[in-house]
């Protein structure tokens, strides 16, 4: 399915040591506590959840304004729509619905970065959550997911954080309990 993007504008990418803010100058990176509670402040913004346009067969997405240096966007995700496995390039990060309902699948393992193709899972490892609309959850850098809007018939919005800045996005694809490096994607192919 296509993804059809909102916003033009590419992401600038700040040192992950130190953010500067032009008021009172350097100050600490947000914590994924703080995404969560930006994300959650965001998801409530009603006006703002209703301009996202929504499309019926791809998700589509619009930048925002993310606190500290962070990257964030606002997702409309069509039914059945998801993302697949991946990881988010060593970017600790957060999300929270704001319509509808999320599925996140997540492995509860840290992965090696590099070096590998193809790792055989342990028993034990997966994680299900439910993310109904004001729900979501803050990872660390080394968090491997999928999400999906398991409706059939309604979409699903959602607000998402990450800082750093994502540098790169690691994709997976998996059979039971194998899971493979498909693809690294960087910022400059996202479009």
């Amino acid at each position: 399915m296509p993804d059809v993007r909102t916003s033009p504008s590419s992401p600038v990418r700040p040192s992950a040591d130190l953010v500067t803010d032009p008021a009172s100058g350097p100050v600490a990176p947000p914590s994924a506590a703080e995404l969560l509670d930006f994300a959650r402040r965001t998801a409530a913004d009603a006006e703002l959840v209703a301009s996202l346009p929504l499309d019926p067969e791809g998700r589509t997405w619009l930048r925002l304004a993310g606190p500290g240096g962070s990257e964030a966007w606002l997702i409309g995700w069509p039914p059945g729509t998801g993302t697949g496995w991946h990881d988010h390039g060593g970017s600790h990060g957060a999300f929270v619905s704001a319509a509808g309902e999320l599925n996140e699948q997540s492995l509860a393992a840290r992965l090696p970065t590099e070096g590998w193709k193809t790792l055989e899972l342990a028993d034990g490892v997966d994680r299900e959550r439910r993310l109904p609309a004001g729900r979501g959850r803050a990872f660390g850098p080394h968090h491997v997911h999928e999400v999906i809007n398991p409706s059939d018939t309604e979409h699903a919005v959602s607000v998402h954080a990450y800082y750093p800045p994502l540098p790169l996005m690691r994709r997976y694809s998996r059979t039971g309990q194998t899971l493979r490096l498909e693809q690294v994607e960087r910022p400059e192919e996202w479009g």
